[in-house]
């Protein structure tokens, strides 16, 4: 009796075990695990057999090795859903001492939690997906990434070369579909070819602040090979570089004369809190943040106004109208981020950004880190009392709007008393994850970040579905830091069932669902347009109930009068939490 192997999956079908003979078998008869034809087949001799079992047992293959060059360029996890097409490089990553699978429930959060791993440590995460529908599932966090400037690894199955264009299961012209969202695209398409392939998409992924995608067909994964692994040392370029002295000079000159200058801090000066206040102290001006760098400097900084744009703080939106120069840094001027025409300076590390929307007066290319500071020695110190108080002034009346909102009284609980709940409980080194919808806009809003705590949130693609997601990649990240999410009843069940993913790796993170059982920013976008409110209400869900079941802990608040002392609760437990928070739909009535 014979036995025959898939050269698609590797499956072996026996001729004793099954009890007929393969040639017997009906044309239309397709492999029971990959699916692929009978014509895939091929005889496997007991000698054939043997070095196969060796090869798997002792020598290594393209998947070990390309796993092998990732991990010494820094790859730490993947993320993903194994599958047929993919089992060569599950292996691989099985068997390696540096890098951890994390499976996951749906290919999206695995792309979204690559895309988090990204914003908050600079370096890539790998998402990985089988052929077909398993890409396809990864695009929504991908653009994220890819929108958000995020370095992200794909690792994506692929049927076998043979099956590439004539069709076969679960095959789609993946290379095209991967193009528009990828800054690096190939296929590995012989052994040669997996160190390069492996060292060039880290390496375009950290310098293009993008997606890479490695497409690896099946067969070529098992392939045997073995190959020196390309060391990280002397293969990247020092990012600390900044335009010469004379443009320096020039905006500095240009900041010397503005009599209320605007520093606008974006998310690509994350990390320079200290060096924007010292700026911003030498010349008095104001720091205005977009949402996605709140908390770059302490909020209750005398020098901090606020975020700007729709979320933003009626003291950031008249300091920036009223501004004569804006010293832009790190900004993408996003719509939402409603930055206005004015005399501008502006600093980014990438060059398609300076002048993006208007022209400037001077356009400083460069790492922040490196020009802040030269920018610090070059300008005059000036001292501007009356703009200091008129500031202090502008703040003082915002934050006492904050205050009249946070009602501690009113039921439903209004979304503004659950912020300053939450401001009051949460640890001063807590990193935030955000969905989209009205949680974040409240967040954003109301809540007030110290600048040793981190956020991150789905920003230009503006994603509900990112939340959850993005709190499982921080707490891989910070294992010892209390990870909070903050989502809404809409954006969490678009993802929920990978809350038990943090059951399964014991992440304790703590969810805070704002149940106003409807998607409350179309409602409010509706209203505005002057639509009636229509399907946007939502199944009124137990959220706390679905965690209990799950095995975690589900917290459920009904009145003001509770919410702190199960806050407490909530932040206390060592297990994934959810707290399902009935809130008021409506704003400010």
């Amino acid at each position: 009796m014979a036995k025959y192997r898939c050269t698609v999956c590797n499956y072996v079908y026996d001729e004793e075990k099954e009890g007929k003979k393969f040639s017997d078998l009906p044309k239309e008869w397709v492999c029971p695990v990959c699916g692929a034809p009978k014509t895939s087949f091929v005889p496997l001799t007991e000698k054939a057999a043997q070095i196969s079992a060796e090869t798997s047992k002792e020598g290594k293959t393209v998947s070990d090795v390309l796993i092998e060059q990732l991990a010494e360029w820094g790859l730490t996890y993947v993320f993903g859903v194994p599958g047929t097409s993919t089992l060569g490089v599950v292996e691989a990553v099985r068997k390696s001492r540096r890098v951890k699978y994390i499976q996951v429930r749906h290919e999206e959060v695995a792309a979204f939690m690559a895309s988090a791993y990204g914003k908050l440590t600079g370096h890539v995460a790998a998402c990985l997906s089988v052929s077909g529908p398993g890409a396809t599932n990864l695009a929504t966090g991908l653009y994220d990434a890819s929108l958000d400037c995020s370095p992200v690894l794909v690792l994506s199955g692929m049927v076998a070369r043979q099956y590439i264009g004539p069709g076969s299961i679960q095959e789609i012209d993946q290379h095209s579909f991967f193009e528009p969202i990828c800054v690096f695209n190939k296929i590995l398409m012989t052994q040669d070819q997996t160190t390069m392939l492996g060292t060039l998409a880290v390496k375009t992924a950290l310098l293009d602040h993008g997606v890479s995608n490695i497409g690896i067909p099946n067969d070529v994964q098992k392939l045997p090979y073995d190959a020196p692994i390309r060391t990280f040392e002397g293969r990247m370029p020092s990012l600390a570089f900044g335009v010469e002295e004379t443009i320096i000079e020039k905006a500095a000159h240009i900041i010397d004369n503005a009599q209320r200058p605007v520093i606008v801090a974006g998310f690509g000066c994350r990390g320079q809190g200290n060096k924007l206040l010292n700026f911003a102290t030498k010349i008095s001006s104001p720091i205005v943040t977009t949402f996605r760098a709140k908390g770059i400097v302490d909020e209750d900084n005398p020098l901090l106004a606020g975020c700007h744009g729709g979320i933003g703080s009626t003291a950031a939106g008249e300091l920036v109208d009223k501004t004569d120069l804006l010293i832009v840094i790190g900004s993408s001027f996003s719509d939402l981020t409603q930055l206005p025409q004015k005399s501008m300076v502006q600093i980014d590390i990438n060059m398609k950004n300076i002048a993006k929307k208007f022209p400037v007066e001077a356009g400083l290319l460069g790492n922040s880190s490196i020009l802040i500071p030269k920018l610090i020695a070059k300008v005059q110190e000036k001292k501007n009392p009356a703009y200091l108080n008129e500031i202090s002034r502008l703040k003082e009346a915002w934050l006492t709007q904050l205050s009249k909102e946070a009602d501690a009284l009113a039921t439903p609980i209004r979304a503004p008393y659950i912020m300053k709940v939450l401001n009051s409980k949460v640890a001063s080194d807590a990193v935030f994850s955000l969905d989209v919808g009205e949680n974040c806009w409240w967040f954003g809003r109301n809540f007030q970040m110290k600048k040793t705590q981190k956020m991150i949130m789905s920003g230009l693609l503006a994603s509900m579905g990112f939340g959850l997601p993005g709190a499982l990649a921080a707490a891989l990240v910070y294992p010892k830091r209390q990870i909070i999410c903050v989502t809404g009843d809409g954006g969490f069940t678009q993802v929920m069932g990978d809350f038990v993913t943090a059951l399964k790796y014991d992440l304790p993170i703590k969810v805070f669902i704002i149940n106003n059982k409807r998607l409350g920013m179309i409602m409010q976008e509706q209203k505005v347009e002057g639509y009636p409110s229509s399907q946007t209400e939502l199944f009124d869900y137990n959220f706390a109930d679905f965690a209990e079941h799950a095995g975690g802990v589900g917290i459920k608040v009904t009145e003001p009068g509770q919410l702190a002392a199960l806050v407490d609760k909530a932040l206390a437990t060592q297990k994934a939490t959810v707290v399902d928070i009935d809130t008021d739909p409506r704003r400010f009535l």
